[in-house]
């Protein structure tokens, strides 16, 4: 069964209604285990996300002298080195010492370091912190990664549970982009969300609202069904290690855009008690949602669901939306548009230039220009 997911996985196909994560098409030739079949009967994969924690201070001089010789260790592992490889090594060493310079030969073209041929493609793949493909799914300890994942601390590893190719109703079991670039901006503004109590709609795997979970004081996770708030609630549970005790309570809540109420109906699963929603709405401070426009219908509901919870707030309220502007051909236009990011521009026009004497809603836009904590590829479309 595992070599037969294996081999699709290999040679991706795709269906009319299918939708596959843009995060981990880039990685299909890797080794892909499954965890188990959901409720649906879709395959669920189990995904290690490396936190970058030194991001920050990755250009200083210890930092590159630390990387330089480690890479200098992990080549000797592999074998003797070659004389280029070891003039390379020793160029390297040159050029950390004295700072980052251009490298030029005689002619004043640039010389290129290329890495040492004695390193094997998987080693050469541990050592650069730039790929944009994320870490190898894997199956857990039984797994032949048990080492690897020894090697990944508590501290620097979100697991997520998640489908790679589903329906399009299904996506949100899906990790993308969005999600990645929000949480960045979490972990590079940690200061302004530490201790706030907040609110995700459409949180999907749940990945965004456990990397704010780290930060904040309380956060409410909410989406609609019941099979994807159980695979919510589970990513959740996998990443308990790292809260901070006393803080970082992500509680996995039901939120239908479609309706005007909370539910409250105590047999229902994931439903609202009236302590939250009164903490809710005495409390938050933050709401976010990460790529959930991508149907008119549904980014019409959520703006009325912005505008619900906004208006029952006790303080001021700042939202914070990531999304992917999506490419697509169309018949009508006979062009390349961007069809459902326009309608989103539309409404979030709509609403800042609401008459609304209670309140006001201004739109700021946010430079996706800093420091990337999370291994993905930003696009120029984020």
């Amino acid at each position: 069964m595992v070599d037969a997911t294996e081999e699709k996985m290999d040679n991706a196909t795709f269906k009319s209604d299918t939708v596959l994560s843009d995060v981990h098409l880039h990685c299909r030739n890797k080794r892909h285990l499954m965890v188990r079949l959901n409720a649906v009967g879709q395959p669920v994969f189990l995904s290690y996300f490396k936190l970058l924690r030194n991001t920050e201070d990755s250009a200083s001089e210890k930092h590159v002298g630390e990387a330089t010789t480690e890479r200098e260790n992990q080549y000797r592992s592999g074998g003797e080195l070659c004389d280029k490889d070891r003039n390379n090594l020793k160029m390297e060493r040159e050029l950390n010492s004295k700072g980052v310079e251009a490298l030029l030969d005689n002619d004043g073209d640039l010389e290129v370091v290329r890495r040492p041929q004695s390193a094997s493609d998987l080693e050469a793949e541990d050592l650069l912190r730039d790929r944009v493909y994320p870490v190898i799914l894997m199956k857990g300890k039984e797994d032949a990664f048990e080492d690897e994942e020894q090697e990944c601390t508590c501290s620097d590893v979100v697991k997520i549970e998640h489908t790679i190719a589903t329906p399009l109703e299904d996506v949100g079991k899906q990790v993308w982009r969005a999600a990645f670039l929000l949480a960045d901006y979490i972990l590079f503004k940690r200061d302004m969300f530490r201790c706030c109590s907040v609110l995700e709609l459409g949180s999907g795997t749940g990945i965004t609202s456990i990397i704010m979970g780290t930060l904040a004081k309380r956060v409410y996770c909410t989406d609609v069904g019941e099979d994807l708030l159980a695979m919510c609630e589970q990513n959740v549970a996998l990443n308990k290690h790292l809260m901070e005790p006393g803080r970082g309570e992500v509680k996995v809540k039901e939120l239908d855009w479609l309706k005007d109420e909370f539910c409250t109906d105590p047999e229902a699963p994931y439903s609202w008690s009236e302590e939250e929603i009164a903490d809710l709405h005495d409390h938050c401070t933050v709401i976010m949602a990460a790529d959930v426009f991508y149907d008119d219908d549904l980014t019409d509901a959520l703006f009325r669901t912005l505008y619900r919870i906004t208006h029952n707030l006790r303080n001021s309220c700042t939202v914070y939306l990531a999304l992917e502007k999506r490419l697509n051909f169309t018949l009508r236009h006979m062009d390349v548009t961007c069809e459902a990011y326009s309608h989103f521009r539309n409404t979030l026009n709509d609403l800042e230039n609401l008459q609304d004497k209670k309140m006001k809603y201004t739109v700021e836009p946010i430079k996706p220009n800093f420091c990337q904590f999370l291994v993905y590829e930003r696009i120029e479309q984020l």
